[in-house]
């Protein structure tokens, strides 16, 4: 049985789980890069990068994507 790894990040915005690997909604902050659901959530990250790069739960009261 072939075992199958995934490399599931959380999108910063709404907390769902995103596959880095075929992820294409990208974005880089300090470095680091943050994968996203949608198109949505990326616009909201870019707005304000510092709100949801750090380790805050001030997530997006009204999700974006969902």
């Amino acid at each position: 049985m072939m075992e199958v790894k995934l490399n599931m990040v959380k999108d910063p915005v709404c907390g769902m789980n995103v596959d880095e690997k075929t992820g294409t909604l990208k974005s880089e902050y300090m470095g680091k890069t943050y994968y996203f659901c949608s198109q949505s959530c990326k616009e909201v990250f870019e707005k304000n990068p510092k709100r949801f790069a750090e380790d805050s739960e001030d997530k997006e009261d009204d999700c974006c994507c969902c």
